[in-house]
């Protein structure tokens, strides 16, 4: 359970995610999704599952999802989410860097458009790596950094300000660079760009991927 120390609480942000998050769906997000889920089975842990966008793409394969996700506005959405789809999903408080599971007890982790945002980014690795099986796998669909140096340098100078407004969120992460050095394997890894809305121009490069626990 999330400490008082530990709450996360963007009640701003967390209204707008929603409606961004929404618009992005229709742009393509959802299909980003079905190819980040595909052919996942058994237990899974989501961290950082806002508003639940990911659980209508579960697989029938997968027999359960824990969804951790610390801000209680997107945790409520989370929850009516969970309610309306067949895949069985709990959705839980808690945070990165605190998951409510016994070491290696899930089949796959996903990280979805939240190791941006999360405090600590080695820290909230090393606890899905705690938690994964041995062998299982890491599933990750996040806005990184951008590898076109005049972009960088444009990312570098709004991050700043965009992390205020955006709920933590940083432009400027080399995230499969933390996943390697966490101690995964990363198998596939797809770069593109994609920004469903004007604003979303600054975090336009993806990478959509798996890794072996």
């Amino acid at each position: 359970m999330t400490t008082r120390s530990e709450r996360v609480r963007h009640p701003l942000f967390a209204r707008m995610y929603q409606r961004i998050a929404a618009a992005a769906e229709e742009a393509g997000a959802a299909e980003h999704r079905d190819r980040l889920l595909a052919g996942l089975s058994g237990r899974v842990v989501e961290v950082g599952a806002g508003n639940g966008l990911n659980f209508g793409h579960y697989p029938p394969t997968v027999t359960e999802v824990l969804a951790v996700e610390p801000e209680p506005y997107l945790r409520a959405r989370a929850e009516e989410a969970a309610a309306a789809v067949a895949v069985p999903v709990r959705v839980v408080d808690g945070t990165s860097t605190s998951i409510p599971l016994p070491d290696a007890s899930v089949d796959a982790g996903v990280a979805s458009l939240v190791l941006c945002s999360v405090p600590d980014q080695a820290a909230a690795l090393a606890e899905l790596r705690r938690v994964i099986r041995p062998g299982g796998e890491l599933r990750f669909y996040e806005h990184v950094r951008a590898q076109d140096e005049g972009w960088a340098r444009w990312q570098r100078r709004v991050d700043p300000v965009w992390t205020r407004l955006a709920g933590g969120c940083h432009l400027t992460r080399e995230t499969e660079r933390s996943i390697a050095d966490a101690g995964f394997t990363i198998e596939t890894s797809d770069r593109f760009r994609f920004a469903p809305v004007w604003v979303s121009r600054f975090s336009a490069e993806h990478v959509l991927g798996r890794a072996r626990r």
